[in-house]
């Protein structure tokens, strides 16, 4: 998926030495998250803070902003960082991260789940911090955990996934999964063009999990059959649509790797987690200190508010090598940031991208891109492509 053209982004401090790190244990001030034109390519805004201001205070935004993988790691990790009152994370709980929704389910992976974690204490939140909080609101998350479903092939015996799904999705929604991925395929695979955004991408989460939104589930999709009860975490899809329509748009932007798909379709796992890396869903998380904390930039004071850039860790490339590529073959894929790999959320997220791509492939296995279509990501807080126009036959 094409990076976005950049446009009005101030690049303060650009004739200083890149790489040149934070010297002394007072943050810089530097490039806002709000400066007009940042949601066009926050990718390069995200590198001018990596390099010049790994630690530095956002005025606009009421919050400091932190963009180096190890300091992001640290700050939605360590028990001294805490979700915000208004974060609906329990306590103790690892507070909302990406599709991961912060629910109790969570507790069992020690990465996310420090132990006795102090709730943070209120402290004024700007109304730009609040545009951010809106964000948690739409967390989506499923319901009870699932185990791996593929089995494993070439590729996964020799670079294991590192999010491995430890238990399993209730075989009667991993076959609601699967049947609805093939019933939208197939409406759209006679198609001269087609929206995978507004035909697919929208619609497999709601079909998956009927009933997780006010939007009806449309009628022309015979055979899904609504549950008797939805858990509360499944009633928002809004993030695995996103994400999913990253992960369809990343992969169609590599016909190699979509040859290679349809032999090893254990890959799609590989892939999955690469474009949440790449392109995550959630591009900011926010966090509060619960005491002062010492980064790689500088020291962040007890209650402050804290903008962790996902979207800047996952590029970061002290920490992944050429880390603008998508290349699910990376040996350094690691952990994703997105939340824990137990978490219900992330292991439905990771079971539609699974089934939605084979049904796709099976359907149409011509499915290219549209005459002159290029897929770009939009939006700061969340991203993704809003279309994703395609040739089915």
């Amino acid at each position: 998926m094409q990076a976005d053209a950049p446009e009005g982004i101030s690049a303060p401090g650009l004739g200083r030495r890149a790489h040149r790190p934070l010297r002394g244990p007072r943050p810089s001030t530097g490039p806002s998250l709000l400066e007009p034109g940042a949601a066009h390519d926050p990718y390069r805004l995200y590198r001018i803070l990596r390099e010049e201001y790994p630690l530095s205070y956002d005025a606009l935004l009421g919050a400091w902003l932190v963009s180096r993988y190890a300091d992001v790691a640290t700050a939605l990790t360590d028990p001294r960082f805490t979700g915000l009152p208004h974060d609906t994370a329990p306590r103790s709980a690892p507070a909302p991260l990406g599709l991961c929704h912060g629910d109790p389910l969570c507790h069992g992976d020690p990465l996310y789940a420090p132990r006795n974690q102090p709730l943070a204490r209120p402290g004024p939140v700007t109304r730009h911090m609040s545009d951010l909080e809106s964000v948690t609101r739409h967390m989506s998350g499923p319901g009870p955990v699932t185990r791996h479903m593929s089995g494993p092939g070439s590729v996964t015996r020799h670079m294991p996934d590192p999010d491995p799904d430890p238990a399993s999705i209730p075989r009667h929604m991993a076959a609601r999964i699967e049947r609805t991925a093939y019933v939208l395929a197939r409406r759209i695979d006679g198609r001269q063009q087609a929206d995978l955004v507004e035909e697919f991408c929208r619609w497999l989460p709601l079909g998956a999990t009927p009933g997780a939104s006010a939007r009806p589930t449309p009628s022309s999709l015979p055979g899904i059959v609504a549950p008797t009860a939805v858990a509360p975490c499944t009633r928002h899809t809004g993030l695995r649509e996103r994400a999913l329509a990253s992960f369809l748009a990343n992969v169609l932007d590599a016909p190699d790797l979509l040859a290679a798909l349809r032999v090893e379709p254990a890959l799609a796992d590989r892939a999955w987690t690469e474009s949440l890396r790449r392109d995550p869903p959630v591009q900011v998380v926010l966090r509060r200190t619960a005491t002062e904390v010492t980064l790689s930039g500088g020291t962040l004071p007890a209650g402050s508010d804290v903008a962790c850039l996902i979207g800047a860790a996952g590029r970061d490339p002290e920490r992944f090598a050429a880390p603008d590529l998508f290349d699910p073959f990376r040996r350094d894929q690691g952990r994703t940031l997105t939340g824990p790999a137990s978490c219900p959320a992330v292991l439905l997220g990771r079971l539609e991208a699974r089934h939605g791509l084979r049904a796709l492939l099976d359907a149409m296995p011509r499915l290219r891109w549209a005459d002159g279509f290029r897929p770009a990501g939009t939006g700061l807080l969340t991203r993704g492509p809003w279309a994703l126009l395609v040739r089915p036959g």
